[in-house]
């Protein structure tokens, strides 16, 4: 996999980030600065092609005056983190039981499949990473998808190998559900309190 990781040596906040620490800072008291280092992370990460490095993790402790090891025990214990490069998208298939029962398995070979790359793996091309986690937590909607801070759910293998070709395309899919529900109502509709159903809401037409 030909990736630069040479940029990981030396990192800093851009300025525009640097303005957004402020912000975040104001919202602690100054004792407890390190309070910030879930979105301190987070805004590294994508700064840093997607990716928390060591010089990462360095910086923001030098940044929160905490030990280097506490930010490292953040980073590896969620795994939002990537600890590693990733590709340009990054694709986070849950495995979990709910959506196992629901047919993950289906999900996990059609992204297989599509991308000819399995968990933990980059395509050559530095495009696609593809991700096994434990539970988004949209279990009522499982099969589910995590992908650009959006979830797709209620998928099958069929609409996920549709989803990965839309990205192919340079396309932007609909998030949400994939089955034609809306949200995580019944499919056919709301079978209570329908008068309380938003008056513009499409539901799903199943049997």
């Amino acid at each position: 996999m030909s990736m630069n990781v040479k940029k990981a040596e030396k990192f800093e906040f851009t300025k525009e980030n640097l303005e957004w620490t402020k912000t975040q800072f104001a919202k602690y008291p100054e004792n407890r600065k390190e309070s910030c280092v879930m979105p301190f992370l987070h805004r590294a990460q994508e700064q840093n092609n997607g990716w928390v490095s060591v010089a990462v993790m360095e910086y923001i402790a030098d940044m929160l005056d905490m030990p280097y090891i506490r930010v490292h025990e953040v980073a590896t214990f969620y795994s939002m983190y990537n600890l590693k490069p990733v590709g340009k998208h990054v694709i986070e298939v849950c495995t979990t039981t709910p959506c196992w029962l629901r047919g993950s398995d289906d999900v996990v070979r059609a992204c297989k499949e599509e991308l000819g790359i399995g968990f933990g793996e980059t395509t050559e091309d530095g495009e696609y990473t593809l991700l096994e986690v434990e539970c988004a937590g949209a279990c009522v909607n499982a099969p589910v998808i995590a992908y650009k801070e959006e979830y797709y759910e209620d998928l099958n293998e069929d609409t996920t190998r549709a989803f990965i070709k839309e990205i192919k395309a340079g396309k932007i899919p609909k998030p949400g559900p994939q089955n034609g529900r809306f949200k995580s109502c019944p499919i056919g509709g709301p079978t209570t309190l329908k008068d309380m159903a938003p008056a513009d809401a499409e539901f799903g037409g199943g049997e």
